[in-house]
This record gives structure tokens, C-alpha cells and sequence, in this order.
């Protein structure tokens, strides 16, 4: 990224520079704006639509504890980076990276040689003295006075080409070595707001090093949108509204086709259960109504349901419905141990004491948790190696809004329900959640091309796909939530690691979050996808490399080698364009369409129109 340097501004000067749209990245010189208090440097770093990176030089007129608070202020409000200078204090250097550390802020510590450039020896010294004081990137700044000091300065990739160095020359010698730091995998570098604001020799201008990095290429930019509800809050909703028997409403409900099949299938429910019921392709409608038809029939009942569901393996669910005294049969194979759709639903659900295995998804237990209140006697289900947890408390959270009572209690390595029988369903007024799932491309997108704000999300939401947040964050992504306002602002993004078997739905996109961050990224979880809309391992992995990503699968992890957007553009390795499938799955599709949007050429996806299972206007809105 190109990171402006700003300097002798006032603090409405320096927000309009900010919100201008002409600076992706911004370093703010707090030594060099003393007109600056510590009020308006609070809301300089709390309020910026752009990544901030916060400098303060000690000099004759700025001692080491002024410097400190500014600093300190700085990290505290919301700086991503902070650069500390080699020369200053030990105890002064230490206290600001701690609380760097305590607040999400990359630390670095910068070395220049205004003079001239060492000897290699030395410039590998001081590289090592960096990163020994604590330093995450190491800034080495020298003057260039003929090619071979470039040459030294820039010899000192080879060994830290992972994002973690930042270094060129000044000087009209050193000019080019600004631009080559990000083709050697810097994470940014420095440029002038103008011609007449540079403060060294061979010091580019913001707009002519964006021009020379990124040529004509069109932004992607989404101002402000509609995210729609959850879907997975809402599915749940209707259902237990179905089993209320009364009338609810659901404020913010958006429908898309899963919700659609799940109302459809409740106003059929309503008028008793039938011998035949259709879900649409929603896997999550199968499970869940599993246990609610055992409950409400004592007969048989045959589930029906269309596309990629049809055949889609349910595992794990034939033996845990047998252990309630439900038998599940697949039609088209009466023999199987692991059914699928259409089934058939035979006996009637009895309560008691069982332990069953959750290694294969919560959506059944979720069912579970709303039969089995509707019973006489009490339950207790001990779920062993329990994964989706955020979805069964999403669930709990449903059912309590309906007057249904779930006792729960994580213990090591398994989770405890209990479930008093006897219990009544009651119509809710509920305010539905927008979905986290759909944002996710958004702040992703965000992150990586151009900035963006969203509105109307709950950082305090139980669904699974907030996760998200602290994806970006560990990602180096500048993220700040304000009420029910998320803004994710450009950044450099590096590699990180992330186990995604609690939230399987945000792989897809985090996959390609991760080949535009830099280094080796591990998402743990690939076991959980593979009895998805498709087969999401094989797809995943099938989509990066037809990109040009390299990755590879070992064990239950995805490995992925990711450049960032600055490193694509300033060596022409933007991703690969021509014909994907989605595999009629939504969230590949939202996954091509964020890879698209850093590609060469033309990303055409086979089938689009599947993304209408949950967003249905998602391609409409990330144009």
C-alpha cells in the first residue's frame, strides 16, 4: 500500500485529507503537528476512514515523555501501526509496545541514516537490533548515493521477504527502491501528499506512486447497502412460531429461498404433520424438523426436497435419532447407515437420558432442543466433541424469545443440555439480526480494496459468522464497530491462522481473505465441508489454484500462500480470470465474485443464481 505522510495539519485539515478518498494509507507525524491536542488526536485515530500509522520523533523541542503520550493516545484511539525510532529510550520503547500489544497495533521500530549507507554487515545489525527490541516490522531507511547502496539496502529482503521489513533509500539514487520495496513484499511504503509536502530527495507524490502502482484499474467500492436478515435466526423463528400455533412477528425479515421454504413447510405444518413434506435445498430445514416431526406424528413421514440437497449426506443423524426412538430411512437406499433426502421419518420421539456425538454439526440437536421441551418427561443430551457451538446458543437464544427454557453447560470437551418436558410454546415479537454471513464478503472486500461501512450489525450477535471481526483483525485489518456500525478500512494484510469448525459457512470467502495476505495463512476446519451445498474442501481448493494460489490440504487444514494486493500489483500477479463453477453453491459464489475483484481478467461463474438460497440481490449489491 502507499502510505502518505502527513504533516503540519490542523486536525480538520488532516480528517478532510482523510475522508477525501486521495489517501489509501496515512502516516500522521505527531511531532511535525503541534497544533494538535490530545483531543484531537483521539478523534483523529478513533474516526479516520483510513488506516493510520502514528509517528512521533523526540527532538529538541519534543522530549521522550511528550513523545510517549502522544504515541500512547494515538494506539489507544485506534492506530494501526506505531513507529518508534532506534535511538529512543529503552523504558520509553518498551511501555509503547505493550500497549500496542493490549490494542491490536502493529509495532515498528525505524532506523535512519541520513548520511549515507552502511556496509551490509551493519545493515544486517540494526535489521536484527529491530526485531530483538520487540519490533513485528522493522522500518531501515538510508541515503543512496549510487546503485551498489541500493543494492545493499535492498539485499536485506532476501532474508525478511515475509511482510515484516520496510526498507529503501532517499536520495534521487534511491527513488525507484520506494516502489521496489513493495515488489519485494513490503507492506507498504512512504510517498508525499504533494510535490511540495516532500520532506526528502526522490520522495514520490501519493498520487503518482498510486498511478504507478495500480495504472487505470477501477476500485471497487460499495457505499452503503442492505445486509439482509439472518437467515439461520429466521429459519429458527419460524419454526418455533409454527409450534407457538399463535401469530409472531418477525420485524426485518428478508427472504431468500431457504427462509421461503421454511415458511412454506411451517404453513403446511400448522394443519398437523402431513405424510409428505417439502424443504426446498435447505439442509438445515431437514435436520431441524427431524426431531419436530418425531414429536408432533407418531406415523411415518417422508422428507422431501430438491437441487443439491437430494442425496446430500446427513450424517451422523440416523444415529442419534435412533437413540431417541426415531428411525430414519433413506428411499433410495433403505439399507444405508448414513441417509439422505428424501428419508423417511418413522416412531416417536421419547425423552431421557442420552449421550450422542455432535462431531458432525449442530442442526439436528437443534431440532432436539425444540421436540423434546414438547414431551411430558424431562431429557438431558451430553453432546460429545460438540461442533457449531455458536449455532446451538443461537438456537437456546430463539427458543427462550418463544418462552422454551434450555438448561446448558459447557464441560471439557463436551457440552451438557438439559431440557425440562412439559414446556409451551408462546408467539414473540423478534427483531431479526442481519446476517453476518453475507457481510462477510463485504468486510472482506473492504479490507482488501477500498474501505467500507456497514450498518445495522450486532457485535454482540450469537451468530457464528461474527467471527469474522477477529478473522480481519488477526489478519492485520483495520476493523472498528461503532454501535451496530462496522467500518473495515484498506490495510496490509498478513498471513494468519484460524480454526474455522465453529463458523464452516465463512471457509470460502476467509480462503480468499487469505490469498491476499501475505505469507502462509493455516484455516483449520476442512473436514466440515464436506457435506456442504457442495463439496467444499474439493471446491475451495479447486477455485485457488484454478486462481493461482498456491495451497494444499494436510490433515484437517488449508494451507494457502498469499501476496497481497500491493505485492500482486507491483509484480502483475493479480489472481487468474476465466470459467469457474460455483458448483451451485451460494458462498462459492460469493467467494469468486471477492476473488474477481482482485483478478486479471474476466471471473465467469457458471451459476450465479444459486446465491439466491441466502442473499438473493448479493451480485446486484457487489457490483
Amino acid at each position: 500500500m502507499v502510505c502518505t505522510s502527513l504533516q503540519n495539519k490542523s486536525v480538520r485539515e488532516l480528517l478532510q485529507i482523510l475522508e477525501s478518498g486521495v489517501v489509501e494509507m496515512a502516516e500522521v507525524r505527531l511531532d511535525l503537528c503541534p497544533s494538535l491536542s490530545d483531543a484531537d488526536i483521539t478523534e483523529l485515530f478513533s474516526t479516520s476512514p483510513v488506516t493510520l500509522l502514528a509517528t512521533c520523533r523526540i527532538s529538541d523541542n519534543l522530549n521522550a515523555v511528550e513523545a510517549e503520550s502522544k504515541l500512547t493516545l494515538a494506539v489507544k484511539a485506534g492506530a494501526a501501526f506505531v513507529d518508534v525510532e532506534i535511538e529512543a529510550p529503552a523504558d520509553m520503547a518498551s511501555r509503547v509496545r505493550k500497549v500496542a500489544k493490549e490494542n491490536a497495533c502493529r509495532y515498528i521500530r525505524s532506523v535512519h541514516f541520513f548520511n549515507g549507507t552502511p556496509t551490509t554487515e551493519r545493515l544486517r545489525q540494526v535489521t536484527a537490533d529491530c526485531y530483538e527490541s520487540g519490533a513485528e516490522i522493522a522500518k531501515i531507511v538510508t541515503t543512496a548515493y549510487t546503485s551498489d547502496d541500493v543494492e545493499r539496502v535492498m539485499s536485506l529482503y532476501k532474508s525478511y521477504p515475509d511482510g515484516s521489513l520496510i526498507a529503501f533509500c532517499m536520495g534521487d539514487a534511491g527513488r525507484e527502491s520506494r516502489m521496489e520495496a513493495l515488489r519485494y513484499g513490503a507492506p507498504f511504503t512512504y510517498a508525499a501528499l504533494n510535490a511540495d509536502e516532500a520532506t526528502a530527495a526522490g520522495q514520490w507524490s501519493a498520487a503518482e506512486m498510486t498511478k504507478a502502482l495500480y495504472g487505470d484499474s477501477r476500485r471497487w467500492q460499495v457505499k452503503s447497502i442492505e445486509i439482509p436478515a439472518s437467515k439461520s435466526m429466521a429459519q429458527r423463528a419460524i419454526v418455533a412460531d409454527m409450534l407457538a400455533g399463535g401469530k409472531s412477528q418477525l420485524s426485518g425479515y428478508s427472504p431468500c429461498d431457504d427462509s421461503e421454504s421454511s415458511l412454506r413447510v411451517c404453513q403446511t405444518l400448522k394443519d398437523g404433520i402431513p405424510s409428505e413434506v417439502f424443504v426446498g435445498e435447505s439442509g438445515f430445514l431437514t435436520r431441524f424438523l427431524i426431531p419436530i416431526i418425531s414429536v408432533k406424528h407418531n406415523g411415518e413421514t417422508v422428507i422431501r426436497g430438491e437441487k443439491s440437497l437430494v442425496g446430500r449426506p446427513l450424517k451422523g443423524a440416523k444415529e442419534i435419532m435412533s437413540a431417541f426412538g426415531v428411525e430414519l430411512e433413506s428411499l433410495s437406499n433403505a439399507a444405508a447407515n448414513v441417509v439422505s433426502v428424501p428419508l423417511k421419518v418413522a416412531g416417536r420421539l421419547q425423552a431421557g437420558r442420552v449421550v450422542v456425538s455432535g462431531k458432525n454439526g449442530s442442526q439436528i440437536l437443534s431440532g432436539l432442543m425444540a421436540a423434546l421441551p414438547l414431551l411430558r418427561e424431562d431429557s438431558e443430551v451430553i453432546i460429545k466433541e460438540p461442533k457449531s457451538i455458536p449455532y446451538l446458543k443461537m438456537t437456546i437464544d430463539i427458543l427462550e424469545k418463544f418462552n422454551i427454557k434450555i438448561g446448558y453447560e459447557e464441560q471439557k470437551e463436551r457440552i451438557k443440555l438439559v431440557v425440562k418436558g412439559g414446556q409451551q410454546y408462546r408467539p414473540a415479537t423478534i427483531d431479526l439480526e442481519a446476517d453476518w454471513s453475507g457481510a462477510a464478503p463485504f468486510l472482506i472486500a473492504g479490507t482488501i480494496f477500498s474501505g467500507v461501512t456497514l450498518n445495522h450489525l450486532s457485535p454482540d450477535s450469537v451468530q457464528a459468522d461474527r467471527l469474522i471481526l477477529d478473522i480481519l483483525r488477526k489478519a492485520g485489518a483495520r476493523v472498528s464497530v461503532n454501535g451496530t456500525q462496522i467500518r473495515a478500512a484498506k490495510s496490509p494484510l498478513h498471513s494468519f491462522c484460524i480454526d474455522l469448525n465453529q463458523a464452516p459457512d465463512l471457509f470460502p470467502v476467509v480462503s480468499v481473505l487469505a490469498a491476499f495476505s501475505q505469507g502462509e495463512s493455516l484455516l483449520k476446519g476442512m473436514e466440515r465441508l464436506k457435506v456442504k451445498e457442495s463439496d467444499r474442501a474439493v471446491a475451495i481448493t479447486q477455485m485457488l489454484k484454478q486462481l493461482g494460489v498456491e495451497c494444499y490440504q494436510k490433515d484437517d487444514t488449508l494451507h494457502i500462500y498469499g501476496k497481497s494486493l500491493t505485492y500482486r500489483y507491483a509484480n502483475n500477479m493479480l489472481l487468474r480470470g476465466g470459467k469457474f463453477t460455483s458448483n451451485a453453491d451460494h458462498r462459492m459464489v460469493m467467494a469468486l465474485k471477492l476473488a474477481a475483484e482482485g483478478a486479471k481478467g474476466n471471473i465467469e461463474i457458471d451459476n450465479e443464481s444459486c446465491v439466491s438460497k441466502s442473499f438473493p440481490e448479493f451480485c446486484k449489491y457487489f457490483r
